[in-house]
């Protein structure tokens, strides 16, 4: 009897911590931040296709090329 208390206590102390590494996870990063500010609708079309990384290294590509691209082509 005495033990079931000791027990849930120690549960929600455990969960407390997996709660707090999860949360450290999923705030996004100071770059991922900003990619999202500056992205374009096509650049966030990527995002959605490729994943985080892929999307990021191709726009960095496509900015260190010197492509830009017309709002008709983004829309």
């Amino acid at each position: 009897m005495v033990l079931f208390p000791v027990a849930l206590m120690l549960f929600a102390l455990v969960m407390e911590r997996v709660e707090n590494r999860l949360r450290k996870l999923l705030e996004p990063d100071e770059e991922v931040q900003q990619y999202l500010d500056r992205a374009t609708n096509a650049e966030v079309s990527d995002l959605t296709k490729l994943g985080l990384p892929a999307a990021a290294a191709r726009t960095r590509r496509r900015r260190t090329s010197g492509d830009t691209m017309d709002v008709a082509q983004a829309s």
